[in-house]
Order: structure tokens, then C-alpha cells, then sequence
């Protein structure tokens, strides 16, 4: 069972930064992919950000060029940096461990959450 473990949200003004981080609590010999996803009050839950294995990322439209994703295997984590922060980005983020996709459902595991708020 893997246990996930985000952390870094909080309430930032418009234009500013934030880093998620997401620990794992188990580790494996393989490198699944990992992923971020945001939840707006309101809305279903989509994707932001993916991170294969090996390194290969993936954006969303919407935060590409603002936002990078990362990770460091040996410390079994995932980061999010997030930057040129807008009010749109105000969210409820999870990271998720699974395949190298933008669906939610092929995410076996998920963190339980951090909010983000971003203030205009």
C-alpha cells in the first residue's frame, strides 16, 4: 500500500509562488509515473501536471510555462512549482501515483490534499 503526503499549499497573491511537495511513503524497485491534479469548490477534479519515471513531463494548457514538475527518486517525493500564481489556480491539489496520463482513474493511489488559494 502506498501512502501519499502532499504539503506546501497555502495562501499566496496573484503572481506569486508556491512549491507542492508529495511524499511516498513506500518504495518500490520501479519508478511509477506520478501526477497532480486540482479540484476546484464546485467543479470535478482535472489534471495539472504528470511526470513519468524516467522524467518525461506533462502540462496542462492551462498552467504550462508557469508550473514544473519534478521529482527526486531518492527521496521518494514529487515537487510542484508553481509560479505567476492567478486566482483561477485557487484549488484543493492532489498528487496521485499511477500511469503517465491525464485521467484520473488510472491513478491507483492519491494524497489526501492541500489548498491553494491565490488572492487578486
Amino acid at each position: 500500500q502506498v501512502q501519499l503526503l502532499e504539503s506546501g499549499g497555502g495562501l499566496v497573491q496573484a503572481g506569486g509562488s508556491l512549491r507542492l511537495s508529495c511524499a511516498a511513503t513506500s518504495r518500490t524497485l520501479s519508478r511509477p509515473a506520478m501526477g497532480w491534479f486540482r479540484q476546484a469548490p464546485g467543479k470535478e477534479r482535472v489534471f495539472v501536471a504528470a511526470i513519468s519515471g524516467s522524467g518525461n513531463t506533462h502540462y496542462a494548457d492551462s498552467v504550462k510555462g508557469r508550473f514544473t514538475v519534478s521529482r527526486d527518486n531518492a527521496k521518494n517525493t514529487m515537487y510542484l512549482q508553481m509560479s505567476s500564481l492567478k486566482p483561477e489556480d485557487t484549488a484543493v491539489y492532489y498528487c496521485a501515483q499511477g500511469r503517465f496520463t491525464v485521467i484520473t482513474d488510472t491513478y491507483d493511489y492519491w494524497g489526501q490534499g492541500t489548498q491553494v488559494t491565490v488572492s487578486s
